[in-house]
């Protein structure tokens, strides 16, 4: 049996390297507004900015590589599917929420290779369900526990929970805002008598048949010539909630280093684009490139892959694949200039060489 079919469950804790302490990170004195991962979710720009940075990644498939050549070869099953339970797409999905919205994600490992102990299986677990120890001052951890299991971490940043909650919860508070106007659309106001005082049932009643109007009438409402009806607040069209929403989505796609383009919440926008592979390009440097690093490099390290191999996204063969015509004419220079061969020609476009497959 080979190093990738042989393996065993564990059950311990895991040593931490020196990592920055979440508990520094998020609940220190620095952010202190704190939202939760369902409130952020609330807010339609940042539930579109984390279906797009997890959705995106998470589909680009995972390759195994020889550091020493760079080549491709067959890898670790948990490359293709990191838990039994789970479809790879997934695990990574919720991994890169973790990333985004608290700047560290787990896997609790579920098996290991007996020859090395190295991971062979491994599941998501949400960060509520992770605690940990930190040192003398609290700032960085030093061991993670989950019951029982050893976990791998992934780190990023601070996470948009803690260093957005001033700009997701006004993003929040606008919403509501604009939700409530939306069941009372009149400005506040009072009802004003230039005649003789009316009695207290009298004037019960003018008000609940005021509301009725109002209510079933739109804006439209009839009024003697002793009553005068006097505002005291602000429609909703003079509270601008609208460019609020607008100007916070926009805030919202900056906390989340996604171009407000992609999420259509600026009409003045700089991208100009030529063609896909361009905008895909912008969108791997700008926004998708701190969370592909920190899975490729986590996944690299000795204490999970076998030494000389590292684990890549596949981004170049699949989300940045140029046009068949495009990779045609390169090919055909290649050729020309004797650089490949046909074989390998076909190969590079996963196609089998002649003689050479089934």
């Amino acid at each position: 049996m080979g190093i990738f079919s042989r393996k065993s469950e564990i059950m311990e804790a895991q040593e931490a390297p020196q990592i920055m302490s979440d508990a520094y990170l998020t609940y220190g004195s620095y952010f202190p507004v704190q939202v939760t991962r369902a409130q952020a979710l609330q807010v339609p720009s940042i539930k579109r900015c984390r279906d797009l940075i997890c959705g995106t990644i998470a589909s680009i498939p995972l390759e195994y590589y020889k550091k020493s050549t760079g080549e491709k070869i067959a890898a670790p099953r948990w490359v293709h599917q990191p838990s039994k339970s789970q479809p790879r797409f997934e695990t990574l999905y919720f991994t890169l929420d973790s990333l985004l919205m608290h700047g560290v994600s787990y896997w609790q490992i579920t098996e290991t290779y007996l020859e090395d102990n190295r991971m062979a299986n491994a599941n998501w677990v949400s960060n509520s369900r992770v605690t940990f120890n930190t040192d003398s001052t609290n700032s960085f951890v030093t061991e993670y526990f989950l019951g029982l299991g050893s976990l791998i971490t992934f780190q990023k940043d601070e996470g948009i929970l803690a260093v957005g909650g001033s700009t997701i919860k006004a993003a929040l508070d606008a919403q509501r805002a604009a939700s409530v106007a939306l069941e009372t659309p009149s400005a506040t106001g009072y009802l004003k008598n230039s005649g003789a005082d009316l009695p207290p049932s009298e004037v019960s009643g003018l008000l609940a048949s005021w509301n009725r109007a109002r209510k079933n009438n739109g804006s439209t409402a009839y009024l003697t010539s002793t009553l005068e009806y006097q505002t005291i607040g602000f429609s909703p069209k003079d509270m601008a909630y609208q460019d609020a929403i607008q100007g916070l989505s926009t805030e919202c796609a900056r906390l989340c280093s996604v171009d407000p383009y992609y999420l259509s919440s600026s009409m003045n926008t700089s991208m100009t684009y030529s063609n896909v592979i361009e905008e895909r390009k912008q969108l791997v440097a700008l926004t998708l490139q701190p969370y592909v690093s920190a899975i490729e490099s986590r996944l690299s390290m000795n204490d999970v892959s076998t030494d000389g191999h590292y684990v890549k996204f596949s981004l170049d063969d699949t989300f940045l694949r140029t046009e068949t015509m495009e990779r045609l004419l390169v090919l055909e220079k290649m050729l020309a200039l004797g650089l490949i061969t046909v074989e390998q020609a076909m190969e590079m476009e996963n196609l089998t060489p002649n003689g050479n497959g089934n």
